[in-house]
């Protein structure tokens, strides 16, 4: 069974892009926009491990945790965009596991969870989910002949490395891990360039005209399709 988390954030795009990156490592996740409802979900719900931020309507993170630890202690990760050393003393003496600084890098967050969730002895995520193409080997995903190793940090097409710039890699990984389903712009946005990203959508056609190049054209394949208006997909029937 799939580890359950609870984020507690005000910010709905980043909450938003949390929750689908949990999502996508096979966790199942639940959301709330304040304080006082974060709490009473906290408090009535069955979760795994709760990501708290401290700046909160309702009431604010570190009232909230220390509510939480009297009646079920949960653990929990805060975060935070101050970066203030009495904050995360007092979240640490509150009960928190861990606490993480706004803006963060998702794969610190993502590690953090598990870290939290081992020693805390919880359940992980599932080794396959809903619209995730994993493959036996853990962080590998494939596509016909082409071949992405994630911890690696290689790509492959039949054997034959294909150098990607770090943008083009994760975007890669984001349609490969979700085959057969037609990702957003704004998706894909947000995992190549961070939730907080000020610029153009544009960009994610940029970086899908180097993707091509580099393994559509290069191998003669007809690998990312376009979804008119919508985005773009992997479709697994192709292979």
């Amino acid at each position: 069974m799939a580890a359950h988390l609870l984020i507690v954030e005000d910010e709905e795009k980043l909450a938003r892009f949390v929750e689908l990156e949990l999502q996508h490592e096979g966790y199942e996740v639940s959301k709330a926009a304040d304080g006082r409802e974060g709490l009473k979900m906290a408090t009535e719900g069955n979760f795994d491990l709760i990501l708290l931020d401290i700046m909160l309507p309702g009431l604010n993170g570190l009232e909230v945790l220390r509510r939480l630890m009297q009646d079920n202690p949960t653990p929990t990760i805060l975060l935070t965009a101050r970066d203030e050393v009495m904050d995360k003393v007092s979240g640490l003496d509150g009960g928190a596991v861990d606490y993480i600084t706004k803006p963060f890098a998702i794969e610190e967050l993502l590690a953090r969870v598990r870290v939290a969730l081992k020693l805390h002895g919880k359940v992980g995520a599932e080794s396959t989910t809903s619209g995730v193409s994993a493959t036996k080997e853990e962080g590998v995903y494939t596509w016909q002949k082409l071949r992405l190793d994630e911890k690696k940090r290689e790509v492959t097409y039949d054997g034959h490395i294909i150098s990607l710039t770090n943008r083009e890699f994760l975007m890669l990984e984001m349609l490969l891990k979700n085959k057969d389903i037609v990702l957003s712009r704004d998706t894909l946005l947000e995992k190549v360039c961070g939730y907080d990203y000020v610029g153009e959508t544009n960009m994610i056609d940029v970086y899908i005209r180097y993707l091509r190049s580099k393994i559509d054209d290069a191998y003669d394949v007809n690998m990312i399709t376009t979804v008119r208006g919508v985005g773009y997909v992997i479709k697994s029937d192709a292979e």
